[in-house]
């Protein structure tokens, strides 16, 4: 029987990035913008409050855009400081890029494994699917999913009592499926 675990995001994560202010290196975003218009120009920024000073980043969305050429539902949502946009714009590449942030997405997830009637089997079969784009180690999912200790999934996988098509070292952010036998 295939089990299905789900990978949920539970708040935004922590933006990555050094405060010119405090030397911090955490921000939170808040789901707040900044939008600002110019004659027909418009730019719009994703605001972050640095963890331990206070201070207040701006994360550029949309910069010196011609405001006829932006979809008028975005505009309703900046203006509506939609928290939703802004966890699409944070998982964003372009917007991590240009704004030269990385994601910390540590205590923002949790995994729903549809409960513990699976750990009894001699052999379980899971597909496991993220929510978000949430970079995380695959060893450290089967630990939590199954009550293991990630060196007893490393000693699993070693024996190939774990065995996946997808490399269970490094990170992962999208869904893959493995089989345990115990």
């Amino acid at each position: 029987m295939l089990k299905i675990w789900v990978v949920i995001p539970t708040c935004l994560p922590l933006v990555l990035r050094r405060c010119h202010a405090c030397g911090s290196e955490r921000f939170r975003a808040n789901g707040k913008f900044r939008v600002n218009a110019n004659h027909k120009l418009i730019d719009a920024w994703l605001l972050a409050l640095c963890t331990g000073c206070g201070e207040t980043t701006k994360l550029t969305v949309l910069e010196r855009m011609n405001v006829r050429s932006v979809r008028p539902e975005l505009l309703d949502r900046l203006h509506g400081n939609d928290p939703g946009l802004a966890a699409e714009l944070l998982q964003d590449p372009g917007v991590r890029h240009r704004n030269r942030i990385a994601l910390d997405w540590d205590n923002a997830w949790r995994l729903d494994t549809g409960g513990p009637d699976h750990l009894d089997h001699e052999v379980i079969d899971v597909s496991v699917r993220f929510a978000a784009r949430i970079p995380l180690r695959p060893a450290r999912l089967i630990a939590e999913g199954c009550g293991l200790s990630r060196a007893e999934v490393e000693r699993l996988i070693t024996e190939g009592k774990l065995v996946s098509a997808v490399r269970l070292s490094g990170k992962l952010s999208g869904g893959f499926t493995f089989t345990l036998k115990r």
